[in-house]
């Protein structure tokens, strides 16, 4: 079937998201606050350009978001101009920011009271992930808009699953960043072990990638790393939010993270060195900067 669809949000991966649905044959309606990117969107894939996030919303059955953070969130869906005085009674709207738990629990209440559903389903698998198609997909919200919404997710993910209700997908995406914030640090210190310890890192890496230190950084990133290539991928700035969510939330639950908690300072050493653009396997600069000194 073919539905009215708006996109909010045309970032690194909102872009390519859009792009997907409207290779699908949905109307896609899109909305970014950068007006000239919505301009180019619509002259590599047809559809519409809105001025604000009401117009882009309004007549869509399904309402697709992908911002920065909870303030970028609430201005987009509560602000003056925003989704949410727009949206239908029965439509949906698929949040695929990384927020808080707290905020998605709150918009999801919120459109409850206006009749019409959200749902959190923040993402993993960055710009690739996004470009191709595959991304994996953490749902919290109610099952049967879920339902509804999932063969249009199923245009850019390879993977979704509901996790429970709201909230839950951003949960699910925190004990994602958690996995990857220790991997990579781990990588991190290995490659700079194998530098120290004399040996060809590179073929270390060919051989235990094959074993059961393999995993998606190694196979991914470690090249990178190697070669000191940062200038892409999923930015440190944005991966420190992420931490800030985890590390928050783990305050309110009682969890304990002390390899995260190190990891997110590592990550300010790095921000400190210029590099909050630079991809999270940049976590071997400190270490190569420690050995210069």
């Amino acid at each position: 079937m073919s539905y009215n669809v708006a996109f909010i949000g045309l970032g690194v991966m909102g872009y390519p998201m859009a792009g997907h649905l409207a290779n699908a044959g949905h109307r896609v309606t899109v909305y970014n606050r950068t007006a000239d990117t919505a301009q180019r969107w619509t002259a590599e894939h047809g559809g519409r350009a809105a001025h604000s996030p009401a117009a882009a919303a309004k007549e869509a059955q399904f309402v697709f978001c992908c911002v920065g953070n909870d303030a970028d969130l609430r201005s987009v869906t509560l602000g003056s101009g925003g989704a949410f005085e727009e949206m239908e009674p029965g439509s949906v709207f698929v949040d695929h920011t990384t927020t808080s738990a707290e905020v998605a629990r709150e918009l999801h209440a919120e459109a409850e009271s206006r009749g019409f559903s959200f749902m959190d389903a923040p993402v993993s698998g960055g710009q690739a992930g996004a470009e191709n198609g595959q991304l994996t997909v953490m749902i919290g919200g109610d099952a049967d808009a879920i339902n509804r919404a999932a063969p249009l997710i199923g245009c850019y993910a390879r993977m979704q699953a509901r996790l429970g209700e709201a909230g839950s997908g951003q949960l699910a995406k925190m004990v994602n960043q958690i996995c990857i914030a220790g991997l990579v640090q781990g990588l991190a210190e290995a490659l700079n072990f194998a530098d120290r310890a004399g040996l060809d890192a590179q073929a270390v890496i060919d051989v235990i990638s094959k074993g059961a230190a393999q995993s998606w950084q190694m196979d991914n990133r470690a090249t990178t790393m190697i070669a000191g290539k940062f200038d892409f991928g999923f930015a440190v700035d944005w991966m420190r939010k992420d931490l800030g969510f985890v590390l928050d939330e783990a305050r309110r639950n009682g969890a304990h993270l002390p390899v995260t908690a190190v990891v997110d300072q590592f990550y300010s050493e790095v921000q400190a060195l210029g590099g909050g653009r630079w991809d999270t396997s940049s976590l071997i600069v400190p270490l190569r900067k420690m050995r210069e000194s």
